[in-house]
C-alpha cells in the first residue's frame, strides 16, 4: 500500500531536500573566484549555481545529501523514512550550468523515486557584483509516471547580497507543468558567521530562512488499517497561499575542496484549505561534497 500512499504526497517535490555545500578551493582559482565559489557552495538551491557566472574556469561538483526524515512541503505524510540525494553539477565559465540529481526514499517502492536534470544560465551585475539574475529549466523523470502531474519547471529569480557576502536574500519564481500546472514563489534569506579559519580549514554557521508561497495540488488523505491492510481515502483540493516556512541551521566544515555539513531543519507548514492542526516538523541533514576545476 506504500505505492498508493505516494499518490497523496504534496506534488511540489522541488521544495523537499536541501542541496547544501561549502568549499574552499586550492590555487586553481583566484582569491575573488574562491570567495564566489565559497558563497555558491553554501547555498541551498540549484539556482545558486549562478553565483559562479563570473569565473574564468569551468568546474564540477559531486555531492551526497542525507535527511533523517522525509517531509513534503514541511508536512508529515505518516511514513517514517530517510532520503538520499546524489548529484553532479557542471558550470561553464560562460554562465551556463547543468545538474543531474536523483532522489532515494528508504520506504517507497521503487526506492529511486525520480531523476531530474537542470539546465540554466545566469549573470552577476552591479557594484561589487552584489546582484545576480538567473533562469533555468528542470525536467523530472519519475519511476511511477502517474505519481506526479508536474514533470517540467521553468524558474527565474534575482538575488542581492552585502559586499562581504555574509547576508543575502533571493526571490525565485517557478512554473511547474505537465498534466497539470502550478506556480510557486520562494524567498530565501541567509546570515553567515565564521567560527574558525586556520590554513585551508574553515568552520562556519550559516542560517537560512525560507518562505514558500504557491499553488498546491493536494490529495488530502485519511489512512486506516483494515484486516491487516492500509486503506487510504483521498479528497482532492487546489489552494494558493503560504505553504511552508523553514529554518535551516547548518554547521559547515571545509578543507581544501572537501566539505562536510551537519544541519538542523525546522518546518512550520501553513494550513491550506481542507487542512487542520498541522504539526511542526524537524529533521537532521548531512551533506558531503567535493569540488574540482576542469
Amino acid at each position: 500500500m506504500i505505492n498508493k500512499q505516494k499518490k497523496y504526497l504534496f506534488y511540489l517535490l522541488l521544495m523537499l531536500a536541501p542541496y547544501s555545500y561549502a568549499q574552499e578551493l586550492e590555487d586553481d582559482f583566484s582569491e575573488e573566484e574562491n570567495e564566489i565559489i565559497d558563497d555558491l557552495l553554501n547555498e541551498e538551491s540549484l539556482d545558486d549555481l549562478l553565483a559562479l557566472t563570473n569565473l574564468k574556469s569551468d568546474f564540477m561538483a559531486i555531492s551526497f545529501d542525507y535527511n533523517s526524515k522525509t517531509y513534503f512541503s514541511g508536512r508529515d505524510i505518516g511514513i517514517d523514512q530517510f532520503n538520499i540525494t546524489p548529484q553532479i553539477t557542471y558550470l561553464s565559465s560562460g554562465g551556463f550550468f547543468t545538474n543531474l540529481s536523483a532522489m532515494y526514499y528508504s520506504e517507497f517502492q521503487p526506492k529511486w523515486d525520480f531523476v531530474f536534470i537542470t539546465l540554466g544560465y545566469g549573470h552577476r551585475f552591479g557594484k561589487n557584483d552584489q546582484f545576480r539574475w538567473f533562469t533555468s529549466y528542470d525536467r523530472y523523470f519519475f519511476s511511477d509516471p502517474d505519481s506526479n502531474p508536474f514533470k517540467n519547471a521553468i524558474n527565474a529569480g534575482i538575488e542581492v547580497e552585502n559586499k562581504s557576502r555574509t547576508l543575502g536574500t533571493d526571490l525565485t519564481t517557478s512554473y511547474l507543468f505537465g498534466t497539470g500546472g502550478s506556480v510557486q514563489f520562494v524567498s530565501t534569506s541567509y546570515g553567515e558567521i565564521k567560527l574558525l579559519e586556520k590554513g585551508k580549514s574553515q568552520l562556519k554557521l550559516r542560517s537560512e530562512l525560507r518562505v514558500t508561497v504557491g499553488q498546491q495540488t493536494i490529495q488530502l488523505a485519511r489512512t486506516f488499517r483494515f484486516r491487516g491492510r492500509l486503506i487510504t481515502v483521498y479528497e482532492e483540493n487546489d489552494d494558493f497561499g503560504l505553504v511552508n516556512t523553514q529554518l535551516y541551521i547548518p554547521l559547515q566544515y571545509s578543507f581544501n575542496n572537501f566539505d562536510i555539513e551537519f544541519g538542523y531543519v525546522f518546518n512550520i507548514p501553513s494550513e491550506l484549505e481542507g487542512e487542520t492542526n498541522l504539526p511542526n516538523t524537524s529533521t537532521f541533514a548531512v551533506s558531503i561534497s567535493y569540488l574540482f576545476g576542469l
